[in-house]
């Protein structure tokens, strides 16, 4: 009985963890989204940039969104203007941009 209530404990444990990282990821993500928006704004005036931003961060590793998330606090540097930049021309970015092409215009 003590093995099956541990068990029980370990997983209500490792449940809280998870949806306390799932909290840390979207904070991050949305900070990156932030960031990867306005420089998206800034390079390509016109262009509806949420798109292209969904694109870019869901080419970007962990990694990346974390350092790109951290430029909204320490201000964004030439640095992270060509991570964006070589993020959106990854093929698996440049797909996503092509598919939604129809809406960056306003379309």
């Amino acid at each position: 009985m003590m093995r099956v209530l541990s068990g029980l404990a370990l997983v209500a444990v490792l449940s809280g963890c998870n949806v306390a990282n799932d909290a840390a990821d979207r904070l991050a993500r949305d900070q990156a989204k932030a960031v990867v928006n306005g420089v998206v704004e800034q390079r390509f005036p016109g262009v509806n940039a949420a798109p292209v931003t969904d694109c870019i961060i869901d080419a970007a590793s962990a990694r990346e969104i974390l350092t790109i998330a951290g430029a909204s606090v320490s201000g964004v540097t030439e640095s992270t203007v060509e991570q964006v930049l070589d993020i959106a021309q990854r093929p698996e970015a440049v797909q996503c941009i092509a598919g939604n092409s129809m809406t960056l215009f306003g379309g």
